[in-house]
């Protein structure tokens, strides 16, 4: 029997008031992937924004969910979930995300290592540290490992900036040689840490505090090349960049 990738659906909106329309999105969605043979859907999820949202007319969030669920008494697979609703303020969609499949990692035969804390992670050679790192969410791991992005580099004695430049996001880092900051990594995995870039020899090596233990990285130039190992939590990556006239 072929293997199919298990897949949840998620609609998130005002959903002022919720319509047939919407459900039927739902039923859109899971029939295409059902046909393109690669995977199966096993839930559909609703989550109606905040009352912070601040949008004109917008009905109070336990109104708009006891609409939803009553809509969705006669599905068997599309379910309204009120996270969203019920936190201090409005929430970006990429935390929603990230609520949702962590949820997800739970619920669908994940065992955490015995003794441990965290979640497994697999060790692979070559490995993207993004696909390791299994907390960050799937489309931005997805994203991540089909990216060949440019660095670009400028140096003033110990002021550096470093541009990683990509067709999903570029990335500014900014700072001076031996001193700590706070690095805001938004849009990246959404996370902020303490940054020091120091100089081990003739490498550039950083160290993150934050979040994740061990986390960080170590530049260093061999030629025309320039090299790049990632880390975090026991997981490595490399990066080879290519000098360019």
């Amino acid at each position: 029997m072929k293997h199919l990738t298990p897949l949840t659906l998620l609609a998130c909106g005002s959903f002022n008031p919720i319509t047939n329309m919407h459900m039927r999105l739902f039923e859109l969605a899971r029939d295409h992937f059902h046909q393109a043979g690669k995977y199966q859907v096993t839930e559909g999820i609703i989550s109606p924004v905040n009352d912070k949202y601040g949008k004109q007319g917008l009905a109070s969030a336990k109104h708009r969910l006891e609409m939803a669920r009553l809509a969705l008494e006669t599905s068997e697979w599309i379910r309204v979930d009120p996270w969203e609703s019920e936190q201090e303020q409005w929430s970006e969609t990429v935390k929603v995300l990230r609520h949702h499949y962590k949820e997800l990692l739970k619920s669908h035969c994940i065992r955490r290592l015995p003794g441990k804390n965290n979640w497994p992670i697999e060790k692979a050679a070559g490995a993207s540290l993004a696909s390791s790192l299994t907390d960050v969410n799937v489309a931005v791991r997805k994203i991540a490992n089909l990216l060949k992005p440019d660095k670009e580099i400028i140096q003033d004695g110990d002021h550096m900036i470093i541009k990683t430049l990509s067709t999903f996001k570029n990335y500014i880092m900014d700072f001076d040689v031996g001193k700590e900051f706070e690095e805001d990594l938004t849009g990246v995995d959404d996370r902020k840490c303490m940054t020091c870039v120091t100089w081990d020899g003739d490498k550039l090596l950083c160290v993150q505090k934050g979040e994740k233990e061990d986390r960080g990285w170590t530049q260093w130039i061999e030629g025309d090349e320039m090299h790049l190992e990632i880390r975090a939590c026991g997981v490595k990556c490399k990066q080879v960049f290519k000098k360019v006239q």
